[in-house]
């Protein structure tokens, strides 16, 4: 079998990776020509950890990222609304991970050249497909720039794997449109600091619609008594005005958000401070797509962002995509023959992102944060008087099983051996 994958970010090179694996043969087709290093923190949850730490990648990923130990909510005057453990820390047989987004990206791409040799095609953008009478697909790539041919390739099947803007969504599904921006703003960045609360903690402040999210993620500064500290801010602006489309690396001006946090100088962290000593700042829209109601067309299928792009809520989507890869190397190494195949990574995988698609809509667990600033708009002395620990419990529960991470799930199957290797 040979496997044609567009798209050569997270989870095209992860489904690639998985693929070989299983011994089936698979090219990917990047549009760039040199990937590089680019953007800022992204976070793995447990059952994505599972999966590459399967793939071998654990020594790169535990030396470059930084393992989580609790997530914290807390409200916009720094009270805290509700602290959880993470990750080992939390019960699980492997880790959460904060790392560049970037530095990830080439972790993969180094692997993925060392396992599948020359079948990594750069420089490949795709233009188009078509089926054969007898159940071949034939894609055709260009030169994004110039849009001159490069080449055609045939295979088995073609999985678009191409990102939030999938030339192979609009393909398959010209309807899905580009989305409708909600009228939020996330702007985004990353700066060295001196380490704050468990120097491995990853918070949230504020409620949906302004809020700040913050985590480490570089071990190496760990290690130094320093934190390459993530930042990301959002909230909501003029919905009548323009906005970009999405794109990870446009660059962003700092003026448009920092009087919106200028008074949310916290004793455990100074975001004013965090926000002015950071280099470069990016900004992305915060847009609503709705789930499609298919990813299958014939040979042809989609995978990760462009099947399912979803709001960030709940660090999700990158792992939502290894999800995903490993699906469709399962069903493709399983089913009796490929139809059944990509029906079975489907029907496995629609409804499960569709549920967390849907969720994100409504903030995910971070609509803790939306019922204390509803209730409590002016602060609160005792948190309790707000909102219950079971409430609170509930919310961080329910969305574990909605993601699947909850930690029965992930931890099933896990021996000691992947343990102790992560």
């Amino acid at each position: 079998m040979k496997v044609l994958i567009v798209g050569g970010g997270i989870g095209g090179l992860v489904t690639a990776l998985e693929l070989h694996q299983r011994g089936i043969e698979a090219h990917v087709f990047e549009s760039v020509n040199e990937p590089a290093a680019l953007g800022v923190g992204i976070n793995l949850l447990p059952h994505a950890m599972k999966n590459l730490i399967q793939l071998g990648l654990q020594e790169p990923l535990m030396a470059t990222g930084i393992q989580t130990k609790d997530l914290s909510f807390f409200s916009k005057h720094g009270k805290l609304i509700w602290r959880e453990p993470r990750g080992l820390d939390a019960g699980y047989k492997v880790p959460q991970l904060s790392i560049h987004r970037g530095e990830l990206q080439m972790i993969l791409f180094r692997a993925a050249q060392k396992r599948l040799g020359a079948r990594i095609h750069t420089g490949h953008h795709f233009k188009d497909y078509r089926e054969t009478p007898d159940g071949r697909v034939v894609a055709t790539f260009v030169n994004r720039k110039t849009g001159a041919g490069v080449a055609e390739a045939d295979g088995d099947v073609l999985i678009g794997a191409d990102g939030i803007h999938s030339a192979m969504r609009a393909k398959l599904q010209p309807q899905a449109g580009a989305g409708v921006w909600s009228g939020m703003m996330f702007w985004r960045g990353a700066a060295v600091t001196e380490p704050f609360l468990s120097g491995r903690s990853m918070i949230m402040a504020g409620y949906p619609d302004r809020k700040v999210i913050v985590y480490p993620m570089s071990q190496r500064h760990f290690d130094q008594g320093q934190s390459l500290t993530n930042w990301a801010v959002d909230f909501m602006v003029d919905r009548s005005g323009h906005f970009n489309p999405e794109d990870w690396n446009r660059h962003g001006d700092r003026s448009e958000f920092l009087p919106a946090f200028a008074d949310w100088r916290f004793d455990w962290l100074d975001i004013p401070d965090l926000l002015q000593r950071t280099e470069t700042v990016y900004e992305y829209p915060c847009v609503d797509h709705e789930p499609l109601e298919r990813w299958t067309f014939g040979r042809a299928t989609l995978l990760g962002d462009a099947a399912h792009p979803m709001r960030p809520m709940g660090s999700n989507a990158g792992s939502q995509a290894i999800r995903d890869a490993r699906a469709i190397a399962d069903a493709l190494a399983s089913a009796p023959n490929i139809d059944s195949a990509l029906a079975a990574y489907e029907n496995e995988r629609r409804p499960a992102t569709t549920r967390i698609v849907l969720s994100n809509k409504l903030s995910g667990p971070e609509r803790v944060m939306q019922m204390v600033e509803d209730r409590a708009p002016n602060g609160f002395d005792d948190l309790h008087t707000v909102i219950t620990e079971k409430e609170l419990q509930t919310v961080a529960d329910d969305y574990k099983q909605i993601a699947g991470f909850d930690r029965e799930s992930v931890n099933a199957g896990v021996g000691d051996d992947l343990r102790r290797s992560a």
